[in-house]
């Protein structure tokens, strides 16, 4: 059998082929893409790392999946993670950030070959991968590592990700600035006894990842995990991590999502949200304002006011943070779709056959995507 035969034959058996895509999934649920055209995944070298929300799975990502390799063939290897599915995702950010950290080494240390890395998230699942980085970043020139390269070359001269170049990090519909306060989770219409009472109790329901969200978690008198990951905490690296990326990137719906608010999802002030019209893009109908915000350091961000921003001093501490690096926003509006009350999961189509009208969302994402 030719060289190419026994490369198709293998790929087949480990995994399914179709429409150029081959795919295989890993005993603990994981879901791993790439290209089929040559039926080797070595010709890709740029690792995007997909990461679900919460009680969700790798499937959520299936069809992002898909399009990724269908467009960019023999460029990307994605990896759907599933080491924190279903009620795992109730762990807190931090144990599911651990345990996607360890869920990234072990890849990278099956596929030597690789040199880029990328991550999108999912609601929670951007938090998680904002977790994740922290911990797998590499200062330039640092002997002293805990996850060490894969590869076990020498140091790097330049920052990395567990050996790799940080190119694209990419959230979607993610509670950057938490979930407490004036509409951040918008089921909660906005009324502040609503919002008082979920603060309190949504620990039976979220454990200690809802603690996290609502900023109420007191780790051995620590701040909130939130406040922590706005700096290098300790020996995780979070905010060296974020600058490291070429891109930073938020998709955020501006309405009828009712698990994350606008204004937490696209890190802004509510002075900040910008008036948006209907779209006439054919290509990103659903597209509907972009904006590149550049970075600022701490005297050039504007404290914000209790009372006449809607936001509470923690929430201002978190966006001043994460305002000192760059991001590319993008808002998403679904305001005229069939399926506009489910926009959480339209704007990730985390199901194909329902949520469909979000592939343009998908579409912008891999058009503007750092190879």
């Amino acid at each position: 059998m030719p060289i190419a035969g026994k490369k198709i034959a293998a790929t087949m058996q480990n995994g399914v082929v179709e429409n150029g895509v081959c795919s295989s999934a890993s005993v603990n649920g994981s879901h791993n893409v790439w290209s089929s055209n040559e039926s080797d995944s070595s010709s890709a070298d740029h690792l995007v790392v997909m990461v679900h929300g919460i009680m969700g799975s790798a499937a959520d990502w299936k069809f992002g999946a898909e399009q990724f390799v269908k467009m960019l063939p023999d460029k990307v290897f994605v990896h759907c993670s599933e080491r924190n599915g279903s009620r795992l995702t109730l762990d807190g950010v931090d144990v599911m950030g651990e345990r996607l950290a360890e869920e990234v080494v072990e890849l990278t240390q099956r596929k030597p070959n690789l040199s880029k890395i990328s991550f999108i998230g999912h609601s929670v699942g951007g938090l998680v991968a904002r977790y994740a980085i922290g911990r797998l970043y590499r200062p330039p020139k640092s002997e002293n590592s805990e996850l060490s390269s894969p590869n076990g070359s020498e140091e790097d001269p330049r920052s990395t990700l567990c050996g790799l170049e940080p190119m694209n990090f990419i959230t979607v519909a993610t509670p950057h600035l938490g979930s407490r306060g004036n509409k951040q989770v918008p089921f909660l219409f906005g009324v502040p006894a609503f919002e008082k009472v979920a603060s309190a109790v949504i620990h039976l329901i979220f454990r200690r990842t809802g603690r996290h969200l609502f900023l109420n978690d007191d780790d051995d008198g620590k701040p909130p995990l939130l406040k922590r990951m706005i700096e290098d905490y300790d020996e995780c690296y979070f905010m060296s991590a974020l600058r490291s990326f070429r891109r930073r990137v938020v998709y955020s719906n501006v309405g009828y999502d009712h698990i994350v608010g606008w204004r937490t999802s696209s890190i802004r002030r509510n002075s900040e949200l910008p008036k948006w019209e209907d779209t006439v893009d054919e290509k990103y109908p659903h597209i509907v304002y972009e904006e590149h915000c550049k970075a600022y350091d701490a005297e050039q961000c504007e404290p914000t006011s209790v009372e006449n921003d809607g936001s509470d001093k923690l929430e201002g501490e978190l966006l001043t943070g994460l305002s000192r690096v760059c991001w590319e926003k993008v808002d998403v509006s679904f305001h005229c779709s069939r399926h506009r009350f489910a926009a959480h999961s339209v704007i990730q189509v985390k199901d194909q056959s329902v949520h469909i009208e979000g592939e343009d969302v998908i579409r912008h994402m891999i058009d503007r995507f750092l190879k």
